[in-house]
């Protein structure tokens, strides 16, 4: 039996999934904000932040505020993003506020606001690298800077989204009389996209390598001998002395790395070798496409 067909068909529904993973983003999404960022006021952007200035001042629940505030940008939307996909912004956007407020009676666990900032961005984390994987969006400024990005042609819709959190980020501090909520948004923001970029990509980050060679068939036999990745040889030419050179790309895991490099200058101590980070490697030997 095909093992990857046996496991491919044993996940679930792929539509099951999306809303499960989108419930569990909102939970998520709700802790860091009763759990970390509430309490401490801290204000990092999107129509949530929006909704914890306002909240801060009249006391009105935070996650039906972003509810609210949500609204009138998923109809600015309607018209350029679809209304497929308006709905499924909408639905998220309920989920991520109740949960907000349903989760309200928690506790602060601290009021450290630097910790706060830190394990804030580590759950909201969590929750937008949920909402992103899945394909599932809640609006905010994400949405707006969409709808507002041709009304800007010098600048990409990620230029637009961040100048837009950045004015929320001020406006919180400002608002609060809290100049320092700016380096602590930076701190949920940081973190939050590190975090979340771990939840899309996971564990499978490896290190690309590229080996050059006068003797490409000696080094890659090598390397097939005692490694269990593949070799691929990539016919180049070297500019300077007009010769063939052979190029050797290989995609290893971060432990092989060292013996890798000990295998090609036993075998070549002239060749050439660049290692670089891959974000995400799908094939045999690291995480099957079939599980994307």
């Amino acid at each position: 039996m095909n093992i990857h067909a046996e496991s491919k068909s044993a996940r679930l529904n792929p539509i099951f999934e999306r809303y499960l993973f989108m419930v569990l983003g909102g939970i998520f999404y709700g802790l860091a904000i009763n759990l970390f960022l509430q309490p401490n006021q801290i204000v990092a952007g999107g129509a949530t932040g929006i909704a914890l200035i306002i909240n801060a001042k009249t006391k009105l629940a935070t996650g039906m505020l972003s509810i609210c505030i949500n609204v009138p940008i998923l109809l600015l939307g309607l018209k350029t993003q679809g209304w497929r996909f308006i709905v499924r912004c909408f639905i998220t956007t309920a989920v991520v506020g109740f949960c907000t407020d349903g989760l309200s009676f928690l506790p602060a666990m601290t009021v450290n606001p630097v910790l706060g900032a830190l394990y804030g961005g580590i759950t909201q984390g969590i929750a937008i690298g949920f909402f992103i994987k899945y394909a599932v969006s809640s609006g905010g400024t994400e949405l707006l800077g969409r709808v507002m990005r041709p009304l800007f042609p010098g600048f990409s819709i990620p230029q637009v989204i961040a100048v837009l959190d950045g004015a929320v980020v001020l406006a919180g501090a400002v608002v609060l009389n809290n100049p320092e909520n700016v380096l602590n948004a930076l701190i949920v923001i940081f973190v939050s996209a590190q975090v979340s970029d771990l939840v899309i990509t996971g564990f499978s980050k490896a290190k690309l390598c590229y080996i050059i060679t006068q003797d490409p068939e000696k080094v890659s036999d090598v390397l097939l001998k005692n490694s269990p990745r593949g070799v691929t040889n990539l016919h180049a030419t070297g500019m300077y002395a007009r010769l063939p050179r052979g190029v050797l790309m290989t995609c290893i895991k971060a432990r092989q790395l060292q013996h890798l490099k000990q295998l090609v200058s036993e075998t070549d101590p002239d060749a050439f070798v660049i290692v670089s980070e891959t974000t995400e490697v799908l094939g045999k030997g690291f995480k099957h496409i079939d599980e994307e």
